[in-house]
């Protein structure tokens, strides 16, 4: 029963990181599985994800905002079409890149400020008269 409710932990895990890729939701919506009615309920059922608790294990948050959207039809019929999904594989790499300079230039920032720190002589330390 343990061993049971770990692969299921494992397999969805694994499923719902993939739908961070635009191409593999394009793959899914061009053989038909985001019309059908029980893998869309499938697509609900996995929003348990979004809790921290679980949250927590995903490699791949991205896949979360996705799921949001794979909840809306139009978004779904959307991903039929291949230049939908090169588009947020465009958006999504902008994205990545931005955050990524972003994340570097603020840890520059930070390692800039811990050394004027140290470099500074601490308060209190004048000499007595």
């Amino acid at each position: 029963r343990a061993e049971q409710a770990r692969n299921r932990f494992q397999s969805e895990l694994e499923f719902i990181q993939c739908l961070a890729n635009p191409n593999y939701l394009n793959f899914l919506a061009q053989r038909g599985y985001l019309r059908e009615k029980p893998f869309v309920n499938y697509l609900k059922y996995l929003l348990y994800w979004k809790e921290p608790e679980y949250a927590k294990f995903l490699k791949y948050p991205h896949c979360l905002h996705m799921l949001e959207l794979l909840q809306y039809e139009h978004f779904r019929k959307e991903l039929v079409n291949a230049q939908c999904a090169k588009f947020i594989d465009e958006q999504q790499l902008l994205h990545w890149q931005h955050y990524s300079r972003k994340r570097t230039r603020l840890q520059q920032a930070l390692a800039e400020q811990q050394q004027t720190q140290q470099q500074q002589p601490p308060h209190g330390n004048t000499a007595a008269k």
